[in-house]
């Protein structure tokens, strides 16, 4: 059971690393849109004649939702970091037990085989015993 825990944590932490690596491409993706809309704000801002108000409004709508949407990134970024240290923490705890249930395991096993050998070394002192009271009687 234990072992099976730890194979879920495994899994878990996977996906949880699937989907960080997958959230820092799409911030990547808006930083490199919002660098983008920074620069075509700035030409058309020093080109002021060619175009109009409602043009320059546009376009600062536009920078404005991207970075918004770069915000939400950087948040979803953080919580998928939350995420991973905390699959990465369960993971370990995990494998502690599992490892911890080993040794016992074992050692608990050997405790049993050296009380099997224990017990059987009486049965052949016992019969050792009982052929050397044999051969002097």
């Amino acid at each position: 059971m234990r072992e099976r825990k730890e194979k879920l944590a495994q899994q878990e932490l996977a996906r949880s690393i699937s989907h960080l690596s997958s959230t820092q491409a799409g911030l990547r993706s808006v930083d490199a849109d919002l660098k983008q809309a920074h620069a075509e704000q700035r030409t058309a801002a020093a080109a002021t004649g060619t175009e109009g108000a409602a043009e320059l409004l546009a376009r600062q709508v536009f920078l404005e939702r991207v970075e918004a949407e770069r915000n939400r990134q950087a948040v979803e970024l953080r919580r998928s970091e939350a995420d991973v240290a905390d699959r990465n923490a369960e993971l370990a705890t995990a494998a502690s037990e599992h490892e911890m249930l080993n040794r016992l395991r074992e050692r608990r096993r050997g405790e049993h085989d050296r009380e099997q050998a224990r017990k059987e070394r009486n049965v052949h002192d016992e019969i050792a015993a009982l052929r050397y009271r044999r051969s002097t009687a």
